[in-house]
């Protein structure tokens, strides 16, 4: 696998139609654009082959949706790296824009079926979700959000809406453009009731974007609200503790939305 520091080899600029010396870094991520495309070391080869897939065929209207763009010989990954189109904007602080872009995208997604390699995930994402939905019995270090995480758990109902394709990790990763259509540029798949991916959305914009508590009441409208709130909040603090890069910094942010979280479940 190419590391994030490495810019993409003059084979795989070719193999997608473009030159390796007009390769610019984009600030933030491991991704190098190259005029009208970005190309991407893929960490996850099955995860990367899937989601290009899906975003090839998805059709959301009201969405910019980054195609990928193939090799000449109809690849999807050459050595190591993807490409897909570019599109315009940045990340900002306009959540009920993403939350809406995720209950969208959900719902382009619908039929889509489970990919094989979810249950072979074992990252810390994926035993989180695991854990927050009941599925997973694993201790929670207190210090680390178990004191919040015990507090909620208990909070758990049974769910009835079904369990889907969704995108998981949306929150900084939509880009806005002015009025234009917001942009999605890559998917993490999980496979959970389509409001779950807005809620995750609504957590992490209360831990570490600054939103209050008015932005969970705005969208209480959606299907079983409180516990899919419940369900994202479990699954990020547990993610928390679970990770070697977690942070007093981050924690902080969490134990914030916890409480508000509190208040609707």
């Amino acid at each position: 696998m190419p590391t994030s520091r490495e810019r993409p080899p003059d084979h795989a600029c070719a193999a997608f139609g473009v030159t390796a010396g007009d390769a610019e870094p984009i600030p933030g991520t491991t991704a190098w654009r190259c005029g009208p495309v970005v190309l991407k070391p893929v960490a996850e080869k099955p995860k990367a082959a899937w989601a290009a897939r899906t975003l090839e065929a998805a059709d959301v209207p009201e969405l910019r949706v980054a195609r990928p763009v193939r090799s000449t010989d109809g690849r999807l990954i050459v050595g190591g790296w993807a490409a897909n189109r570019f599109i315009t904007g940045r990340a900002e602080h306009r959540y009920d824009d993403t939350m809406l872009a995720a209950v969208k995208l959900a719902r382009a997604t619908e039929g889509v079926p489970k990919p094989a390699f979810l249950d072979d995930r074992d990252d810390v994402d994926a035993i989180a979700d695991r854990i927050a939905w009941g599925e997973l019995e694993t201790p929670i270090d207190e210090h680390k959000g178990g004191r919040w995480f015990e507090v909620l758990a208990g909070a758990r109902r049974p769910v009835s809406s079904p369990d889907q394709v969704v995108h998981g990790d949306l929150f900084g990763a939509v880009l806005f453009d002015g009025d234009a259509a917001p942009g999605i540029v890559d998917f993490s798949p999980y496979y959970r009731p389509a409001e779950w991916s807005a809620a995750v959305v609504a957590v992490d914009a209360l831990a570490w974007g600054g939103a209050g508590i008015e932005l969970l009441h705005r969208w209480s409208h959606l299907p079983e609200w409180p516990q899919m709130l419940l369900r994202a909040m479990l699954f990020r603090l547990a993610a928390h503790a679970l990770s070697p890069q977690a942070t007093r910094a981050a924690l902080d942010g969490l134990r914030a939305a916890a409480r508000e979280v509190s208040e609707l479940v």
